[in-house]
């Protein structure tokens, strides 16, 4: 196995357990995440590969059901489309042609021991299997249940241009002047290279702060934005902390979410705020 810039074992994660201080980590882009799964019959919480930017290959010990979704990679000749993998084949998976992380998942789902109830890789607290190594080989679970009979999922690629999704207002909105809350959604973001599974790293016209004061920890969620000392907000992902010290102002939806895990460092994203809830006054 060559396992490229990073690729790691994700699940569906730990959730429930922040009060334990374990955050929940899991797939970044949960909807392909879901589909991968669910096109080759397995459970949706099934353990798959997550590949970030591709260069994986992987070779066969058997016959196995394979299917790749998210980021659609040159070589992946079976993306959104189940396929068999023959033993002492090879699927290597080049640069992805939009996107950023890639689902690799196998009927029966790799069979990896649990950490915490979850097979998933958390990078900031080391939790779960370790990162894959080249050389490594995973085991193959036992399927659950019968195939869906689906040969292709019409499921658009990640989007290669600017994405917008919609923000509505933190629990600390009042922390911060009108004028910011206007700059964060009118101006674009873009998407540092200090980006990984924690968060997103946004680059941009700097969010001032009305008060200075410190900010007891408070619990962070996926989708929070935090704004930092600098001004430059990190949306958080699947590996964000459990609590945080600055100010969130404000939140992306869930399903959102996925979109901006595709994010590639360079590429621009617009936060709107959504006409059906407003923004809240102070």
């Amino acid at each position: 196995m060559e396992t490229g810039l990073l690729t790691t074992v994700q699940d569906s994660g730990r959730p429930g357990q922040a009060s334990l201080g374990v955050g929940r980590s899991g797939a970044c882009d949960l909807a392909s995440y879901r589909l991968a799964n669910r096109l080759v019959g397995n459970d949706e919480d099934a353990a798959v590969l997550e590949v970030t930017h591709g260069g994986l290959r992987v070779r066969a010990g058997g016959d196995v059901l394979i299917v790749t979704t998210g980021a659609r990679c040159e070589g992946s000749w079976h993306h959104n489309a189940p396929a068999t993998l023959r033993s002492g084949e090879e699927l290597e998976l080049g640069v992805p042609t939009s996107g950023l992380r890639t689902y690799v998942a196998v009927r029966g789902g790799f069979d990896v021991e649990p950490v915490l109830a979850s097979c998933a890789t958390d990078t900031l607290s080391g939790l779960g299997p370790d990162v894959l190594v080249p050389g490594i080989v995973l085991a193959i679970g036992t399927p659950g249940f019968p195939m869906p009979g689906v040969d292709l999922a019409p499921v658009t690629d990640p989007e290669a241009g600017d994405v917008t999704v919609v923000v509505t207002p933190g629990p600390r909105l009042d922390w911060f002047p009108d004028e910011a809350w206007n700059s964060l959604v009118e101006q674009p973001w873009t998407v540092t290279t200090d980006s990984n599974r924690v968060g997103l790293r946004l680059e941009g016209e700097a969010l001032a702060r009305k008060r200075t004061d410190e900010l007891p920890s408070e619990g962070l969620v996926r989708g929070a934005l935090q704004v930092p000392p600098s001004g430059k907000p990190v949306l958080f992902l699947a590996d964000h902390p459990v609590t945080g010290g600055y100010p969130v102002i404000g939140y992306v939806a869930d399903a959102d979410v996925d979109l901006c895990a595709q994010l590639r460092p360079g590429q621009k994203l617009q936060l709107r705020e959504t006409h059906l809830l407003g923004r809240r006054r102070r």
